[in-house]
């Protein structure tokens, strides 16, 4: 399902962080539902940008859109919170940070059919409330364990399940994410939308 040999679709950019890097989100079109992938939010936690660059190279049925790294100044400080120290996955009610902005506009923009969030390091598939059910078929789509767990307060699946979107987690092993395991979660992100 993953063509290699394709070029990547172009970014547009959704804005700046705190810091002045640029979020940018790469829309491959598809006539399928709209579903919206971020790699990144937390900053030490970016092995999902792995699946968004595989998932930009793709032929996909469902209409993605991918951001690939939604906290740019975390990243380049190897830290988990954005260059004023706030865990970006808990300012989603509040967004009182400009990339939590950032991202409620772009989600509210695309009212995505599903949105999936990678974070690192438990291995596991989370979801809660309408978004169980579709979580539950990626799990077995990735071969990757699935766990329902209440989501944390201000984290950006419950603001999206508020909405009444599906939205989940999917946490990736610990280190670097080998390419099997990452074309695998493509896979399973393309196969989600069939």
């Amino acid at each position: 399902m993953i063509a290699a040999a394709l070029l990547a679709a172009p970014a547009q950019q959704l804005g700046r962080s705190y810091d002045g890097r640029p979020i940018e989100v790469v829309h491959v079109a598809g006539n399928g539902p709209r579903v919206l992938v971020v790699g990144c939010i937390h900053g030490d936690e970016c092995e999902g940008i792995e699946v968004t660059r595989l998932l930009e190279r793709s032929r996909p049925h469902a209409d993605l859109w991918l951001v690939q790294q939604l906290n740019p100044d975390g990243h380049a400080r190897r830290e988990r919170t954005n260059a004023h120290g706030v865990d970006l996955n808990r300012d989603f009610l509040a967004a009182t940070q400009r990339e939590t902005r950032i991202a409620r506009k772009l989600i509210l923009r695309l009212r995505p059919a599903v949105t999936i969030w990678f974070h690192q390091p438990q291995s596991v598939v989370r979801a809660w409330g309408p978004s169980r059910v579709t979580a539950r078929r990626y799990a077995r789509l990735a071969g990757v364990p699935y766990r329902s767990r209440v989501w944390p307060p201000g984290s950006a699946s419950r603001w999206q399940n508020a909405l009444g979107q599906v939205s989940f987690v999917v946490e990736l092993p610990p280190g670097e994410l080998p390419d099997a395991l990452a074309r695998r979660h493509a896979n399973a992100v393309l196969r989600l939308a069939d």
